[in-house]
Order: C-alpha cells, then structure tokens, then sequence
C-alpha cells in the first residue's frame, strides 16, 4: 500500500488520487500522492508561524468533487500500490531520501491518505508495531485536522507529465496549513522536460501495418488508424537514440514557493536544432525531481535557464538534464529517457504525419499545459510547431 508503505523505520504518508494511468493496467485507475508529516516534539500544538496571518489569507482549496471521490475510490485497488512499490527506481529514491535526511525525520508520522487502502495501511502499521508513532488519517489533505505543525512533508505526487492528476496542489496545501518555518519538504524541486522525437518502430506498427494487410491493401484505415494511435497523449518508454535535440526546461518546480494558482496553466515557448537527420514524430515529455534542502536544491530554475519564454531571436536549446555525479550532490529521480525506466516511462504527443527534418534543422513552437475545466485532474495539451517552413497545432486530452 504507497499510501502508507514503510521506508525505513517511517511508513510514508500519501493522499490517494485518481485518473487513469498507464503501464500494464492501461493508464493506471489514479495517480495519487502521499505526504509523510513529521510532528515536531517540541512545538506546541498551538504555536502559530509568523507567515501563518498571511497563509490564512490565501485561497481555500478546490472542493472535494465527484471526478475527485472517484479518482481517489480508484486508488483502493491493491494493483496501483503494488505497481508504484515494486518500481524499484522510485521507492529506492524515496528510501535514500528518507536515510539521508534521517535527523529530520524522527517522533510522530501523520499518514493521509484519501483512499479506503488507508484501512489496509492502518493494520500494515499495526502489524510493524508502530501505531504509537504512525497516525493514518483517512481524508484529504485538505479536509484532514493536525493541530500541530510539522517538521517534514513527503509526497509523491508526481503524475505524467509531472502535472497530470494535479495532485502538486495537496502538498501546497499541506506545507501552507502545517510546515513549519524551515521545515523540509521531499521532493524539493522538480522540472519538466520537452523534446522532439524520432520513433519510426511506433509508427510503422501502428500505422505502416494498414497499407499491406495480408497482402490486402487497407489504406483506407490509416485516418481512422492515426486518430486511434495518436490521438491522445501516450504513455510509453523510449530511450535516448529516439531523443533528437537537448531537452528544453518546460516548468520548473520550487516545492517551497510554488502557489496553487500556477498550476492552472503552464505555457513555453521552445527551439530546437536537430541532431540527425531522421523523420520528427513526435514530443516527449519527462520530469526529474531533487530530494535536498530549501538552501541545496541544484535542479536548473527558471532565471538561471535562457529556455523559458524565448523569443523568435533566442538561441536554441542545448541544456542537458541534471546528473548526479556524486553522493555529496543532491538525490535526483529521473524519469529521462537515457535513465533506468520507472513506471512514469515518458509522456508522447504523437504527430499524426511525421516531419523529415535534416541535422541542424531548426525545429520551434510553443506548448501549453492546462487543467481541464471539465475535471481539473485532466490536462488539456495545446503544441505549437513548425519546420521546414510548415506549422501545425496539436491538440490532446490526457483523461
């Protein structure tokens, strides 16, 4: 149960969540996320911080709707839990986390979690002997009482696309209604990364297959094929010989700053200069997300990149993803396609034509990321591109 899974000797906190995911249960029934509350001992239950007149004063979350009882509903299925807990890539980085910010992490555990596994997650406490130090709280963040304030949040809240599920907003949340002053969160920071692709296996199996059926020809289908195959963003791994530019930083994600109203709408313009000649099929998005301190996070930021809001005149991108090169560098989970795959693979947004580019060739457009009015736990993705002297507009759903 990652809702209430133990790491180390601290079971982690998660808020369940829903949607669809993908992976072998298709896109999986719901992403969800989980934060771990450490009470500190010694802060008295009633002790305001200074910022807390100015956090009353923010706006109150988003209502509990029925797309949201759902979503969390979807997150009792044992199946979810066991897909995310034996991703060895994720669960090992939230370990390491856990150990190397240890002295943080002692004393009382607040485990929220949305779903009916908290039932489960509270007899997994239990059954370790922990319940005089592990709390289980079954709600929503947002709707859940702790009358004190904590040392720590963790969560895992991160959705495809780093952003779909929205679930980020239940950790503003929680670090505005709890964390006190200086306290940590884990994950940190995140950023979302975009590149253009290459995938010619992908797109001969979808869609290359109808023109000579059992020596039929079926042509005819390949409309109906491409809107099938292509139509919405797809969850699949690639690795880096698809990959035919450097990454370009979409969003970058302050755990520490970052305000609810951010989350409706995230916009960039980009640039790229292939690397090879080869034919363009698509984008590809991935994330990575730091596990350090509020004064170590290295992942790159918004003002220290020249990749956000380009200009026509601006140079093209050519930041590579961070690396971890050594233990005294923060702990970086990477869902990049040159690393060891985990269950977010990498988000695509397939076109429904591809585009033969040369090597040099400048490749340039925007994207937009936006909650979906209808169910703010869908995103609606808007892409702008052109090469070669042709442009085109790419609108998908991600349900």
């Amino acid at each position: 149960m990652s809702g209430s899974t133990g790491v180390g000797n601290v079971p982690r906190q998660q808020q369940t969540s829903g949607g669809r995911r993908g992976g072998s249960r298709g896109r999986r029934g719901g992403r969800r996320s989980r934060e771990v509350f450490r009470a500190s001992e010694s802060q008295h239950p009633q002790q305001k911080d200074a910022s807390d007149d100015q956090q009353d004063l923010k706006s109150p979350p988003p209502a509990c709707t029925d797309f949201d009882v759902a979503y969390f509903e979807a997150y009792a299925h044992i199946g979810i839990h066991e897909e995310m807990i034996k991703d060895h890539v994720r669960t090992e980085a939230y370990r390491d986390a856990v150990m190397q910010h240890q002295s943080f992490i002692q004393g009382r555990v607040y485990a929220v979690d949305a779903s009916a596994i908290a039932v489960q997650a509270k007899e997994v406490v239990k059954a370790n002997n922990l319940a005089e130090t592990v709390i289980v709280l079954h709600g929503r963040v947002e709707d859940v009482e702790i009358d004190e304030q904590v040392d720590v949040i963790i969560s895992e809240w991160m959705g495809y696309t780093l952003l779909y599920e929205s679930m980020l907003g239940s950790v503003i949340t929680a670090r505005d209604r709890w964390l006190k002053h200086g306290g940590l969160i884990l994950p940190c920071a995140a950023t979302l990364y975009l590149a253009p692709i290459t995938h010619p296996d992908r797109y001969n199996d979808s869609i290359d297959f109808w023109r000579n059926v059992y020596g039929i020809d079926m042509s005819a289908m390949l409309p109906v094929a491409k809107q099938c195959a292509f139509e919405e963003p797809c969850v699949e791994t690639i690795t880096g010989e698809n990959v035919l530019t450097w990454p370009h930083v979409v969003k970058h994600v302050d755990c520490y700053t970052i305000q609810l109203n951010e989350l409706e709408s995230v916009s960039t313009r980009y640039k790229f200069q292939s690397m090879m000649r080869a034919p363009l099929h698509g984008f590809a998005f991935w994330f990575d997300v730091e596990f350090s301190g509020p004064a170590n996070s290295s992942i790159i930021t918004p003002s220290q990149s020249p990749l956000i809001g380009l200009s026509d005149d601006d140079p093209v991108d050519d930041i590579p993803s961070k690396k971890r090169t050594n233990p005294n560098e923060p702990l970086v989970l990477s869902t990049a396609p040159e690393d060891p795959p985990t269950h977010w693979q990498q988000t695509l947004i397939y076109l429904y034509d591809p585009i033969e580019v040369e090597q040099d060739q400048i490749i340039e457009g925007s994207v937009t990321l936006s909650q979906s009015k209808e169910n703010r736990r869908f995103m609606n993705i808007h892409l702008q591109y052109s090469s070669g002297g042709r442009s085109f507009v790419k609108e998908s759903v991600f349900r």
